[in-house]
């Protein structure tokens, strides 16, 4: 075999700090493009991202010479450092600590795209708490976020 083919598709999802409702939708287009940039940077590109006011949405194929929490944390660390040195918010920004990263069949990727995409649509019958949680029983985790 002459090349390596791997296809780890994930679902990744983290909030604000608190879950505080702070990214307006202008900040959130900045922060979106700079994510992207920093993530092609590293050489882990963004399939799809949406922010959402106090949480974001990341589609990405995690490559076999990349570890899942360093990425995350890269791109969490990195873009919060950005967003601070761009003074995007009064006071200082921060993530919250931790994520979630869901596995995704290659079956169901137009579903998670348009899933992602379609957030705002989403959030107007639930709320990110009760979205996080859902994915959390969804994949026999039993430790819920309120």
């Amino acid at each position: 075999m002459l090349h390596s083919y791997v296809a780890n598709w994930l679902h990744i999802i983290w909030s604000t700090k608190d879950h505080e409702r702070i990214i307006s939708k202008d900040n959130a287009v900045k922060i979106r493009d700079h994510i992207i940039k920093h993530a092609v940077e590293i050489k882990c590109p963004i399939e799809t991202i949406n922010i959402q006011p106090e949480h974001l949405h990341i589609l990405l194929n995690l490559p076999s010479s990349m570890n899942l929490e360093d990425v995350v944390k890269r791109l969490k660390g990195e873009s919060s450092h950005w967003i601070n040195g761009e003074k995007l918010f009064r006071g200082h920004f921060h993530w919250q600590k931790g994520y979630g990263a869901f596995s995704v069949n290659v079956s169901q990727m137009d579903t998670v795209k348009n899933y992602i995409k379609n957030q705002e649509e989403h959030h107007r019958r639930k709320t990110f708490v009760e979205e996080y949680n859902t994915f959390l029983k969804k994949y026999g985790f039993v430790e819920y976020i309120s």
